[in-house]
């Protein structure tokens, strides 16, 4: 039998590279998505066919209201999706959503029994967002191994960022040897409705830069 893991999965290309990672790893994989009151729903539809693309086990689309809260452009519309680099932490970030995530992952693992959790967070080509650097990965595996029966009965959870030390052309010309179909995702903050990128925001740049330094044809599909 494979051991479990709970892999999160947004639907962009960075959580299906993981997804794949985890599968070529042995893991018989269970993905999770968050419909969190993001500007779109292009990003779930797209996890939706990453998830059948790569085969796992079961994908669970959890239900969050972070738009409530607002504070991001992602989950507010009254904010701006800025299509110019910034200085700083964007306006793009989220607060706390990694953590939010991972906690709820951390809970499903729990019950399935799943030891292994893996997130697609990036530090070198990235927004600057503080919930993807390693810091916060090796706070949370502490977290995980405190706050659960699991952890506290020795049985230990371990939390897997296997792209976080890679450049976004390391990413897809690993996600490439892997057989992840690229053009299933959607990483636009601000994409349409078929899911058609906007080609200027921050998350759209750094896409497009690591196709061209990968030398992998790009396939999204622009707007």
């Amino acid at each position: 039998m494979s051991d479990k893991a709970v892999v999160l999965l947004s639907g962009g290309l960075d959580s299906a590279t993981a997804l794949a990672v985890a599968k070529d790893q042995g893991y018989a994989c269970h993905a999770l998505s968050f419909d969190y009151g993001q500007r779109h729903a292009a990003e779930l539809e797209a996890a939706k066919r990453v998830a059948r693309s790569l085969g796992v086990v079961e994908h669970r689309v959890l239900r969050l209201g972070l738009d409530e809260i607002g504070g991001s452009a992602l989950t507010d519309e009254a904010i701006e999706v800025p299509e110019t680099p910034q200085e700083g932490i964007p306006v793009t970030y989220v607060p706390a959503r990694n953590t939010v995530f991972l906690a709820l992952a951390l809970g499903w693992a729990e019950v399935l029994g799943a030891r292994d959790l893996f997130i697609g967070v990036n530090a070198v080509d990235y927004s600057g967002y503080p919930d993807c650097r390693p810091e916060f990965i090796e706070a949370f595996q502490k977290l995980a191994n405190l706050a659960t029966r699991a952890g506290v009965e020795g049985d230990r959870f371990r939390i897997h960022a296997p792209l976080i030390h890679m450049t976004k052309a390391e990413i897809i010309r690993t996600g490439a040897r892997l057989g992840v179909d690229y053009s299933l995702t959607v990483s636009c903050y601000q994409a349409d409705a078929e899911g058609r990128a906007c080609g200027r925001c921050d998350s759209c740049r750094l896409r497009a830069e690591g196709f061209a330094a990968a030398g992998v044809p790009d396939p999204t599909r622009y707007r």
